[in-house]
C-alpha cells in the first residue's frame, strides 16, 4: 500500500546506488583486463642502388612499413596489508547501513500513516459529537423560543441558548479543516493526489481494549530496530576505514603485464610468431608526504570514536522511547477510566438538570452548563482513545515491530 510513497522510493534508489558502489569496490580486488589495438609505428626506409651506362647512378627507393599491435594489458595489486579487503569490508558495511536506513524510513512512514489514519477517524468522531451538540442546542433553542413567546422565560435564557448554539456551529469548520488536512497528509504518504472527502459515519461503540503489553519485555527486542542495526553497520564501516588508512602507509605492490600480437601485416597479426609478452612488477612506497597519511589515519580513528558515541546515543534513545511509551500507556489508560466516569456523571447531570428546569426548579443556564460538560467529556474520551492508540503505534515502533511474531488482536 505504501509502495508509491516517494520517500520509500528514494530510499530504495539510495540502496541500489550503494549496492553498485559495493560491487565497484569489490572489483578492485580482482585483476583488470583491457583490450588495446593500434597501428604502433610507421617506418619509412630509403635504398640507394643501381648501375647506369656511363657508370654508377644512384636512384633512391623508398619503402614504408606499418607495424600493427593488439594487446591485452592486465594489472593486479597484491593486497599484502589488507587495504583492499578493508575497503570491501567498509563498502559492505555501507550497503548494510543503507539497507537498514531504508527500513528506518519505511518503518517511520508506516507509523506516520497509521497515526494519521487514527487521527482522521478521531476527527470524524469529534465532528459527529459536534453535530449532535448542534442538534441538541437547536432543540433547546426552539424550546426556549416557545417559552419566551409565552412569557415563561427571560430574554437572558434566549440569548444564552443562541450563544451556545453559535459557539458549537463555529467549531465545525475548524474540525472539517483538520479532517481535510489529515486526509491530504495520508494521501501524500500513499503517493496519491491530496484530495479531501466528507466525514464518514463512525460507530459509537468503536473502542476495544488493546491486548495488554506483557510485563518484563526483554531488551533484546531492541536489536530488531533498524536504526540500531544501521548504527552498528556504520560503526563497522568506520572501523574498516581505520584499517584502510593504516594500510595506505605501507608499500603497494602492483603486478602489470600484457599479452598480444605484433605484425607488419594486418592479415597475419594473430599468427603465433607475432606473440608479445611482458610482465612488470611495480612497487610504490610512500617516503615523504608531510604526515598526510598519518593524519588520514587519525581522521579515521576520530570518526570511529564519534561513531561509538552515535551508536551509544542511538541505543540510549531506543530505551528512552520504549520507557516513554510504556509510561504514556499507563497514564493514558488511567486517564481514560477517569474520563469515562466523568462522562457518566455529565450525562446524568444533564438529565437531572433538564428535568428540574422543566419543573421550574433551576435556571436554563444550569441546563446549558450540563450540556456543554457532557459534550466536552465525549470529546475528551475520543481524544483519550486517540492518545492510547497512537501510543501503541509508538510502542511497536520503539520495539522494532512489537513483542511477538503474530499481530496482537484487540480483545475486551
Amino acid at each position: 500500500m505504501l509502495e508509491r510513497n516517494l520517500d520509500i522510493q528514494k530510499a530504495a534508489a539510495r540502496i541500489l546506488e550503494v549496492q553498485s558502489r559495493f560491487v565497484q569496490t569489490r572489483a578492485d580486488r580482482l585483476p583488470s583486463l583491457n583490450l588495446q589495438g593500434q597501428m604502433v609505428t610507421r617506418q619509412q626506409t630509403t635504398n640507394i642502388a643501381g648501375l647506369g651506362l656511363s657508370g654508377f647512378s644512384f636512384q633512391p627507393k623508398k619503402t614504408t612499413t606499418d607495424i600493427y599491435s593488439l594487446t591485452i594489458p592486465a594489472s593486479f595489486e597484491l593486497d599484502l596489508w589488507g587495504r583492499l579487503s578493508r575497503a570491501e569490508e567498509a563498502a559492505r558495511a555501507d550497503l548494510l547501513t543503507a539497507e537498514e536506513s531504508g527500513l528506518v524510513i519505511a518503518q517511520s512512514i508506516v507509523a506516520e500513516a497509521v497515526s494519521t489514519y487514527l487521527q482522521l477517524e478521531s476527527l470524524e468522531r469529534r465532528i459527529q459529537i459536534n453535530r449532535r451538540s448542534i442538534e441538541n442546542y437547536q432543540q433547546s433553542l426552539t424550546s426556549i423560543e416557545k417559552r419566551y413567546e409565552r412569557g415563561l422565560t427571560s430574554i437572558l435564557d434566549l440569548r444564552q441558548a443562541r450563544r451556545v448554539l453559535a459557539q458549537a456551529e463555529s467549531q465545525l469548520p475548524s474540525l472539517r479543516q483538520e479532517l481535510g488536512i489529515s486526509q491530504q497528509r495520508l494521501a501524500v504518504l500513499l503517493g496519491r493526489y491530496p484530495n479531501t472527502q466528507p466525514a464518514r459515519a463512525q460507530q459509537e461503540d468503536y473502542y476495544q481494549r488493546l491486548t495488554p503489553v506483557p510485563p518484563g519485555l526483554p531488551s533484546t527486542l531492541l536489536q530488531r530496530r533498524p536504526d540500531i542495526r544501521a548504527a552498528e553497520a556504520q560503526l563497522a564501516g568506520l572501523n574498516a576505514r581505520i584499517g584502510m588508512a593504516k594500510a595506505s602507509r605501507f608499500p603497494r605492490i602492483t603486478l602489470t603485464g600484457s599479452f598480444g600480437y605484433s605484425s607488419s601485416d594486418l592479415a597475419s597479426l594473430f599468427e603465433p610468431q607475432s606473440e608479445l609478452l611482458s610482465f612488470i612488477e611495480g612497487l610504490a612506497l610512500p617516503l615523504f608526504n608531510a604526515g598526510k597519511l598519518k593524519a588520514g589515519q587519525r581522521i579515521a580513528e576520530a570518526r570511529y570514536a564519534g561513531g561509538v558515541a552515535d551508536y551509544a546515543k542511538t541505543v540510549l534513545t531506543a530505551f528512552f522511547e520504549v520507557e516513554r511509551a510504556l509510561l504514556t500507556r499507563k497514564e493514558q489508560l488511567e486517564r481514560r477510566e477517569r474520563v469515562l466516569r466523568l462522562l457518566k456523571e455529565a450525562r446524568a447531570t444533564q438529565k437531572v438538570a433538564q428535568s428540574r428546569y422543566e419543573k421550574g426548579l433551576v435556571g436554563f443556564l444550569t441546563v446549558l452548563d450540563s450540556q456543554q460538560s457532557r459534550f466536552r467529556a465525549e470529546e475528551n474520551l475520543v481524544l483519550a482513545d486517540l492518545a492510547i492508540l497512537s501510543n501503541r503505534v509508538s510502542l511497536h515502533r520503539a520495539l522494532g515491530g512489537g513483542w511477538g511474531l503474530s499481530v496482537a488482536q484487540p480483545s475486551k
